[in-house]
């Protein structure tokens, strides 16, 4: 269906400012023709301000943005072309699903027979042909949903944007309407840009994704590349290490001991660390309950939550720490434990002072910072 195919997409040193507070910073990023790219990060973290810089909705305050060799950051939305998605729909109450669909094309005085071809096949796509004469009012969230996505794809754009497009969505829905995008976008071959908070979801879709903190670029790689391999501890929390600890190390790469109160492991460095302060940071699954091994880890178990196969479960270090794990093995409330981690899942982080604070917070059983939220909250 889509037409207006390109190599690459790239944004070259592209910069944003709010009067003297810098929402995006020097963004250097290359997307090929064809790729799912998402951005992702906290609220404020610059992700639907670069978004709004594509579009076209905001001016650039530094650097240039390149359809493959032809500049576009100076063209108006309208002479773009993109598609775009946003979080609330955007929809017209008042027309039904087929001239909302069909509104773009009407606007670019596109010929009555095309465009009834075109919204057709656009409402093929999104399975909703029978809903074609209802308004959005008689549609579900999830419907209405479909209905702009299917305004965004008969346009034949080379490149559709979406803004956090499943936030307003139940549990479910989400779920059924990330197959649907992915579907969507393998069978049409479409380029996108997608912003999102939660990380669960950016692994589905994306091809890459984009980690952003406070305007600037943390993180670069495929869901398996940052789900393996974060490199800094904020990265690490955004990726579902729930378990970020205020440690100490011997310092070094590769293999280094780190120790707390009521720890003492090893664990894998990320990168070069000094000797002194770090972060540890471990997934909840990436234990195992057992007293033999090496990297044993007491813990006094305080909340269980039942889900289903397993548990999920929050308990303390002897020095205090709170510890979040998953469990097959039935606990309670009261258990004492002992846990393993490998050293290879145990990575430790150079502790700034942003990650001492998100680590000391969680470890707390507060949370202070992205980097110490749950896997896939909004921040």
């Amino acid at each position: 269906m889509t037409e207006n195919r390109f190599d690459h997409l790239r944004l070259d040193q592209v910069s944003r400012r709010f009067g003297g507070r810098a929402a995006l910073e020097a963004l250097d990023l290359s997307i090929a023709g064809g790729e799912f790219v998402a951005l992702l990060g906290p609220s404020g973290c610059g992700k639907s301000t670069a978004l709004n810089c594509l579009a076209g909705l905001l001016p650039l305050s530094g650097g240039s943005i390149w359809l493959d060799d032809r500049r576009i950051d100076t063209l108006p939305p309208e002479k773009r072309g993109f598609g775009m998605v946003f979080q609330n729909y955007a929809l017209f109450p008042h027309l039904s699903v087929r001239r909302n669909v069909g509104f773009g094309l009407r606007m670019r005085r596109v010929s009555r027979e095309e465009t009834r071809r075109r919204v057709d096949e656009a409402l093929r796509m999104v399975q909703l042909q029978q809903y074609a004469d209802r308004l959005p009012g008689q549609l579900s969230g999830g419907q209405q949903q479909r209905v702009a996505i299917a305004r965004a794809i008969v346009l034949e754009p080379p490149l559709v944007l979406m803004d956090e497009p499943l936030s307003n969505l139940d549990a479910a829905l989400r779920l059924e309407m990330r197959t649907e995008i992915r579907r969507l976008h393998q069978s049409l071959g479409l380029t996108t840009v997608y912003v999102t908070h939660d990380q669960e979801e950016a692994l589905s879709l994306a091809d890459r994704l984009v980690i952003l903190r406070e305007g600037v670029v943390q993180q670069v790689g495929t869901p398996e590349e940052l789900y393996r391999g974060p490199v800094n501890a904020y990265v690490a929390g955004f990726m579902g290490y729930r378990n970020l600890l205020p440690v100490q190390t011997d310092g070094g790469q590769g293999a280094v001991r780190v120790t707390a109160p009521g720890l003492a492991v090893t664990g894998t460095a990320r990168e070069a660390v000094a000797g002194g302060p770090a972060v540890a940071a471990i997934r909840p699954e990436d234990f195992v309950v057992t007293d033999t091994g090496d990297n044993l880890i007491s813990v006094d178990v305080e909340v269980v939550e039942y889900h289903g196969r397993e548990q999920a479960v929050q308990g303390r270090l002897k020095g205090g720490q709170v510890i979040r794990l998953r469990s097959v093995d039935r606990l309670a409330p009261g258990d004492a434990v002992t846990v393993a981690v490998p050293a290879d899942k145990l990575l430790v982080f150079a502790a700034d002072a942003d990650a001492l604070a998100a680590a000391e917070a969680a470890a707390g059983g507060r949370s202070a910072s992205p980097a110490a939220a749950p896997a896939g909250a909004a921040t």
